[in-house]
């Protein structure tokens, strides 16, 4: 299988296995707005892009997979939840509760230690806070790629961790091609997906 293959493999199971609600979805187009957005204020603001990846684009792209998405048996996909969560190549949600657990603690341990055992200068005020905190948070999201990334190439191999990481960097725009409608669903009361509930074989598009 090729790269590109294998990433259209990837997006395709990661949207029929746990994109099926359309609230979900709404939320994924929210999250992928802010996060180009954060993409964009990387090189003018690093403050604002790291907060805004942080507190916006990361709870609404997760607030639908915990609250929205349906736990029982799939019956498009012939799977249990259980099913889906052990063979999902990213981040399942034990593995997210662990890394938002993570990112919750930080600041706290910034206010118990302001210089994160002397990695950083002490914050004498609220903006040098923000700053150390966004430092933090950003350490933590390239940390977190970074590990599951190679963590997949011993669980399978290079490509596949490869794959992912591109499939995580990119999906921004993927999901605005991909949920752009979905808003409009929602408010028509179409609440799941049915193109995922058929099973239909996925095109790369909406």
């Amino acid at each position: 299988m090729t790269f590109m293959q294998a990433l259209a493999t990837q997006r395709w199971d990661d949207h029929r296995f746990y994109h099926h609600s359309r609230i979900n979805q709404s939320l994924h187009l929210m999250s992928a707005l802010a996060f180009i957005a954060a993409y964009g204020l990387v090189f003018v603001n690093i403050l604002a892009a790291v907060m805004l990846g942080w507190i916006v684009a990361m709870p609404s792209r997760q607030l639908g997979h915990f609250f929205f998405e349906p736990k029982g048996y799939d019956e498009a996909n012939q799977a249990t939840h259980e099913y889906k969560e052990q063979v999902k190549v990213g981040y399942n949600l034990h593995r997210k509760v662990v890394l938002l657990s993570i990112w919750i603690a930080l600041p706290l341990v910034l206010l118990l230690d302001p210089t994160l055992f002397g990695l950083l200068h002490a914050h004498t005020g609220a903006y040098t806070f923000a700053y150390n905190v966004s430092v933090i948070w950003l350490a933590l999201g390239i940390g977190a790629l970074l590990f599951r990334t190679v963590h997949l190439f011993f669980l399978y191999d290079v490509q596949t961790g490869l794959v992912w990481l591109t499939k995580i960097l990119t999906d921004p725009f993927h999901d605005v091609l991909l949920y752009g409608k979905s808003p409009l669903y929602v408010m028509r009361g179409e609440l799941y997906d049915p193109i995922v509930s058929a099973g239909t074989e996925y095109c790369g598009h909406s």
